[in-house]
C-alpha cells in the first residue's frame, strides 16, 4: 500500500464531488446508505465513481483509509458519533 496521506477533502476533489466542509457534510447527511449496501454499488454514485471506489479497494491503495471514512460516515444515519467521519479533520483513534 502506498504511503501518501489523504485528506477527506482530497477524496470528493477525486470523485469530482465538491469538497469544502459545509458540501462535505451535506453529501453526508442527504446520502445515507442501509446497514447492507455497499459503498462501492452507491446509487447516488456514478458508474466512474463506483469503479474509482471499487479499483482502489481491490489494489488496496493509498485512498483506501479515506473510503473507508466515508463508508462509515455514510453507514451512520443521524449519529453524533459519525460526524467526525464527515469532515476534514482527522479521524480519531
Amino acid at each position: 500500500m502506498d504511503n501518501t496521506h489523504h485528506q477527506f477533502h482530497d477524496l470528493f476533489e477525486q470523485l469530482g464531488l465538491p469538497s469544502d466542509e459545509s458540501s462535505i457534510r451535506r453529501f453526508c447527511a442527504e446520502h445515507q446508505l442501509g446497514d447492507h449496501e455497499k459503498l462501492s454499488e452507491a446509487h447516488f454514485l456514478s458508474d466512474m465513481q463506483r469503479q474509482f471506489i471499487k479499483d482502489a479497494l481491490i489494489a488496496d491503495a493509498d485512498w483506501v483509509v479515506m473510503i473507508d471514512q466515508l463508508n462509515i460516515a455514510l453507514h451512520h444515519k443521524g449519529d453524533k458519533q459519525a460526524q467526525p467521519h464527515c469532515t476534514n479533520e482527522p479521524t480519531p483513534g
